[in-house]
């Protein structure tokens, strides 16, 4: 059984194991039981009432939430031409096409998420077996290939999610940092739930939300209850 310091210890006296909370107390849980001296990223995990073996029951999908993550994005931007220097003006810190692609090719990783123009594609997609088991590779599903290729820098910058569930149902995303403090970090959340909404397989049957758990990076799970999360979504 792992153990844990103290401050932890004395965070999870806070939280009651059995309870599930409605977001607001959640949240402010969530802020209340933080334990580093870093800013922490506030977690979010849901598991959702979905079979991923089945291809009409995979979700997956990105979100730009209202407030961002709190994380600084380094956007790398497969393209050429006017598509280039309109990655670059809308923010990328890299873009370009054959030098980028040797360099990956050889290894270099040195950023966060891939945009890449349809026409560079071709290239792009051979990069998959270094870019792939990153979760780097560009992908039209989330909005990373596309010729609007500033928007798509915009929006990786100011805090674009991706997600995907897992093999076990479940989806683990960030949702901001605990210095967003109870009203962002609250409206962030909302705003992850309403995409998932939005993207329910027409094929699942029973609970959407089967559970659902936010976190800081070393702070105790605080469980969350689905019916009061449906309250602020079926309207």
């Amino acid at each position: 059984m792992a153990k844990h310091g103290k401050k932890y210890d004395k965070a999870r006296e806070k939280v009651d194991r059995e309870k599930k909370y409605e977001l607001e107390e959640a949240v402010d849980l969530v802020v209340e039981t933080k334990t580093a001296k870093f800013d922490e990223t506030v977690d979010l995990a849901a598991k959702l009432g979905v079979n991923p073996r089945h291809a009409d029951q995979m979700v997956r999908g990105a979100v730009v939430l209202p407030h961002g993550t709190g994380k600084s994005v380094k956007v790398l931007v497969f393209a050429k031409g006017e598509k280039m220097e309109e990655a670059l003006e809308a923010g990328a810190d890299y873009a370009g096409e054959d030098e980028f692609v040797e360099k990956v090719q050889n290894g270099w990783v040195d950023f966060d998420k891939a945009v890449a123009t349809p026409d560079m594609m071709g290239k792009v997609g051979r990069l998959g077996k270094v870019l792939g088991p990153r979760g780097l590779m560009p992908n039209p599903k989330v909005g990373t290939v596309t010729f609007d290729v500033g928007k798509a820098v915009s929006e990786l910058k100011a805090g674009k999610v991706e997600y995907r569930v897992d093999k076990a149902g479940i989806i683990h995303a960030p949702v901001g940092k605990v210095s967003f403090g109870k009203e962002k970090l609250q409206e962030n959340v909302k705003a992850f739930f309403e995409e998932l909404w939005k993207k329910k397989p027409q094929s699942a049957k029973g609970a959407y939300f089967k559970s659902v758990t936010l976190s800081t990076t070393m702070g105790p799970g605080i469980k969350l209850e689905p019916a009061n999360i449906m309250t602020f979504l079926v309207k």
